[in-house]
Formats: C-alpha cells, structure tokens, sequence
C-alpha cells in the first residue's frame, strides 16, 4: 500500500529537478539551430558534453557513494542508462521523421506511465490515486499543449510506435538513474552514462542521412551550448533529483519541460503561444501538484 509523502518535500532535490527541466527545455532550440543532421546532434551533445562532465567527476573525487566500492551491477546499470537515454534520442527522432511532431512529442511524454508500470512490475511499488489523478493531469496538460493536432493514423503507425518506445526508454532510463544514485555520485552516473550514449549514437549518425559536421563556427558554438545547457547542467540536475525524490513524482514534474520548451520557441524563434498553450501550462502545473500530494512516501520507494 502505497504511504502518502510528509507536506514538505527535500526543496534542494526538488528546486534541482525542476532547474533541470528547465535547462533541458532549450534542447529543442538548439535542434532548431544545428546544422547537423538530428542524430549527429544527438551524438555531439553527448561527446562533447563528456569532457567537462569528465572534469567534475574529477573535481568530485571517489565515484563511488555511500554503498561503498563499485560491483558488476552497478557498472552494467551504468552502461544500461546510457544506452537508454540514446534509444531514447534516436527513436525520438525517427518518430518524428514518420509521424507529426504532435504525436511524437506526446507519446514521449507518456514516459511517467512507464515509470509507474516499471516500478510496479520490478519492485512491487504502489501509487496513490491521487498521484493517478495528477499524472493524468499533467499528461493533459502536455497533450492541450500540443494543439488539437493529435491524431491517429495507419500512414503513420511506426512513427507513433517510435514514440511510445521512446516514452519507454526515458522511464527505464529514469528508474534506472534511481538506481543508481542510492550507489554513486551525480558526476559519476553522469560522465559514465553519457559517454556511453555518444557511442551508441555515433554509428546510427554516421549512416544518417544529412551532415555530419556542422559547417561555421556558429554551428559549433550551438553544438556546444547543446552540451553545456541541455547535458551538463540540464541532465546532471534532472539525475541529482531523480536521486532524491521518488521516481514517480520526479518523472510527472519534468512534464514541466514542454511547458517551458513552448515558451522559449515563442520568446527565441517567434513561434506562436496563444491561449490553449497557456491553459495547456496550467493544467501541467496542476498536474505536477496533485501529484506532489500523492506522491508515495521515500521510504516506500525501495524493494
């Protein structure tokens, strides 16, 4: 059974989290700007967020956290969420590519059921209803904030598969970062993983079609503030929260990234924000509060 979370929850992990979807928000700007082909940007997000990750692994010291020195589990789990999160790239992209964009960025944003389901099926985790409630909420709000251009269709059936596997790969991603943290430190989760992502990523970017390199000066300077903004400072903050707070709730409030991703589209590349967006805004916050309310207790989140 499922215990509801003392009214005040850990506010550093939180304001963290919420930071991060923040930072993760401009992702979609930068994928604007690239002149990369999307996969290469995905791939050089990766790689060259990894040195200056590389750099606070060293500055932090020991990778290991309070559980002590590393074992085979927590070196494949490490590997496990960089493949993730890059499967979670590339088929965000290919559901793009076959489906509408509408679709593709509200089935990945069905990644919070995943997180419910996995944490069922794998530790026997229970969630309130009223957790329920403000998931659904949320997952309203995005689909509000995607217009009314959702739409089911067999032309565009694989992409719409595309982006439920995505939504899949960022769940088990996230309950694998969970993880994680009750082992190693941020930095070392972080610089693992993401070096792993860029690794699988560069094979399928190499054989994408469109340009691998980007060709100005300009286009570098996006690459690199893709890795900076959306990978190390944005990532690293989502997974010191995960680590902290209980999965689900994390995964439901980072429903506050497409809320934040439309209004930087307005205020960066004009695109437009009328009214449905703003309630669509709304009704995601609600969303993430509800849920806050019923968010299972910390000490119901481990098996």
């Amino acid at each position: 059974m499922a215990v509801a979370l003392p009214a005040r929850i850990e506010q550093v992990p939180l304001a963290a989290l919420l930071a991060g979807a923040v930072a993760i928000a401009f992702a979609p700007i930068f994928f604007r700007w690239s002149e990369t082909a999307p996969i290469a940007t995905a791939f050089w997000r990766f790689a060259l967020a990894t040195p200056f990750l590389w750099l606070i692994a060293r500055r932090a010291g020991s990778p290991a956290g309070r559980g002590g020195p590393l074992v085979g589990r927590d070196r494949l789990l490490l590997v496990l969420a960089g493949v993730l999160f890059a499967g979670d790239m590339i088929f965000w992209h290919w559901s793009l590519a076959l489906s509408s964009v509408a679709n593709a960025t509200l089935l990945a944003n069905a990644a919070p059921v995943f997180v419910v389901i996995g944490g069922y099926l794998l530790y026997r985790r229970t969630v309130t209803r009223l957790f329920l409630a403000g998931m659904a909420t949320a997952i309203a709000g995005a689909a509000i904030l995607m217009d009314a251009s959702f739409a089911l269709s067999a032309t565009r059936l694989l992409g719409d598969f595309f982006g439920v596997v995505t939504a899949v790969f960022y769940g088990a991603y996230m309950l694998c970062i969970e993880r994680l943290a009750g082992r190693l430190s941020t930095a070392a989760i972080m610089i693992v993983s993401t070096a792993v992502s860029a690794l699988v990523c560069l094979p399928v970017a190499l054989i994408e079609t469109g340009p691998f390199f980007p060709e100005t000066a300009r286009g570098w300077a996006v690459l690199i503030g893709l890795a900076l903004v959306a990978q190390v400072i944005g990532q690293t903050l989502v997974a010191y929260g995960l680590g902290r707070l209980p999965v689900h709730f994390g995964s439901v409030s980072l429903l506050l990234q497409p809320a934040t991703a439309a209004l930087l589209a307005w205020l960066l590349v004009a695109e437009p924000m009328g009214a449905q967006q703003a309630v669509g805004a709304v009704v995601i916050l609600a969303g993430i509060l509800l849920a806050r309310r019923g968010t299972i207790a910390p000490g119901a989140r481990r098996p």
